[in-house]
């Protein structure tokens, strides 16, 4: 793998975000105070959980659901920084954790999984499969440090190292998030994209998957949780347990997302 992909460590992309460590996150001194007696749920969200959680969000009946959506890794960050949204709902496991290892949230459940694929758009025959990918083609992938960059890089990792330097070669684009990776697709910029399967889905027939061999394929599992000292946990954890077993469980799964493995 060249360095240029190489995910630095959770701590060292905090540190050169916001100038500051995740050491310093335990403290609540410099954190703005939070609300109370409010019926609003506020979720910071994975981008790729966009449609699930907004179908799931329309309906909920415990109150108010705002919704923001952005790279996991960007949203983590600003938990650790003082922002505090009643839900942290992660495309990976990782986050989570390491949040809950800061005393930043309550303890961190898998509530779906999701499959990484390689995307392309639906009229392009440019990409068949992994191995067109060393050819003359485009790529867009995820930044580092963001989850779909991270499983993008596992996939990578497990080619030869020759063939993965020549894909790498070809990546144009590096995105904060899924979303972003989607709309260089659609907007026909690159010609292939790592993204979950759920986004091909989402895209209205304007993308088509190409599934990844066995051997490549890494797992993708969603993490969420409750963030400590939130304006509204009561509401929070409704609005959790209806993504474990409820309507946003039902929500996830027509959204094209799977059920959580039953280990913690």
């Amino acid at each position: 793998m060249t360095a240029a992909f190489r995910r630095p460590a959770l701590v060292s992309l905090l540190l050169i975000a916001f100038s500051g460590s995740l050491a310093a996150c335990g403290s609540d001194e410099e954190r703005p105070e939070a609300s109370s007696g409010t019926d609003e749920v506020l979720v910071s969200a994975a981008a790729s959980l966009k449609g699930a959680l907004t179908s799931y969000g329309s309906s909920f009946d415990g109150g108010e659901v705002k919704l923001s959506f952005a790279g996991s890794d960007e949203l983590a960050a600003q938990i650790c920084q003082g922002i505090k949204p009643d839900v942290f709902a992660a495309a990976n496991t990782k986050l989570p954790d390491q949040l809950f290892k800061e005393g930043l949230v309550e303890t961190p459940l898998r509530f779906t999984t999701n499959e990484l694929v390689l995307a392309v758009p639906a009229d392009s025959d440019a990409v068949t499969s992994v191995d067109d990918l060393a050819t003359k083609v485009t790529i867009a992938v995820g930044a580092d440090g963001v989850p779909v960059g991270e499983y993008t890089r596992t996939v990578l990792d497990r080619l030869p190292a020759a063939q993965s330097k020549s894909i790498l070669g070809n990546v144009r684009s590096k995105e904060p998030d899924v979303g972003g990776i989607v709309g260089k697709l659609t907007q026909g910029a690159v010609d292939s994209g790592f993204v979950y399967r759920s986004d091909v889905e989402g895209a209205g027939g304007k993308l088509r998957a190409i599934e990844l061999p066995d051997r490549l394929k890494p797992t993708v599992e969603y993490g969420v949780a409750i963030v400590k000292g939130s304006p509204n946990r009561a509401g929070g954890r409704e609005f959790v347990d209806g993504l474990l077993e409820g309507a946003g469980a039902q929500a996830l799964k027509e959204n094209g997302f799977g059920r959580p493995s039953p280990a913690m």
